[in-house]
């Protein structure tokens, strides 16, 4: 079964934010597979995934007042799931240098992945940052949230073709932002292979 779960509607964040607790209890509970699903996307393991969306869950019942906008939740949530699974990866790195004494090559090999996955997450995840709002919003409904995009444009308030149009621009502008050495060695990037 391949369920979509909609992020809490507006009106329920700003009751959870004056106070209400069956509000906020809602708005956790319905961020939670939103949560979980953009920490499995982004850690380097699915037990750091698993503490990361626990992490950002209680950050959000915590600071929920401290969001400036109540149509932002999805993009606060994925700067702090972001930020967790940075810090997991910094706190990896942190330990396998204190272990440093006793080295096994897949210990190392392990800490290694998990640093360079760490660098590209925050690449991507700044990629995405930088992208205009209205761009970053139709990309993570539908690239991180998976939602279909008939969903999506008439979220937003869209037609089908100005939603594809948008998304289509932000996919175009994470590529650019990969930078050149990755577009050089694509042929259909219009780069010539470098050897």
């Amino acid at each position: 079964m391949n369920r979509r779960f909609p992020w809490p509607d507006e009106r329920l964040i700003k009751a959870a934010q004056d106070g209400d607790v069956t509000s906020l209890t809602t708005v956790v509970m319905e961020s939670q597979p939103h949560v979980r699903r953009f920490a499995l996307s982004l850690c380097a393991s699915p037990q750091d995934a698993e503490d990361a969306a626990q992490e950002a869950l209680i950050i959000l019942y915590r600071k929920i007042g401290t969001l400036r906008t109540t149509g932002a939740l999805a993009s606060w949530m994925f700067r702090i799931v972001r930020n967790e699974c940075l810090r997991q990866v910094r706190l990896l790195v942190s330990r396998s240098d204190n272990t440093a004494a006793q080295p096994e090559a897949c210990a190392r090999q392990s800490a290694e992945d998990a640093v360079l996955r760490g660098m590209e997450v925050e690449r991507i995840a700044a990629a995405v940052s930088a992208l205009p709002g209205d761009q970053r919003q139709v990309l993570i409904m539908r690239d991180v949230q998976g939602l279909p995009g008939t969903a999506v444009a008439r979220s937003l308030g869209l037609s089908n073709a100005a939603m594809k149009s948008r998304l289509h621009r932000a996919r175009v502008a994470l590529r650019r932002s990969s930078g050149p050495s990755d577009r050089a060695a694509d042929p259909s990037a219009g780069g010539e292979p470098q050897p």
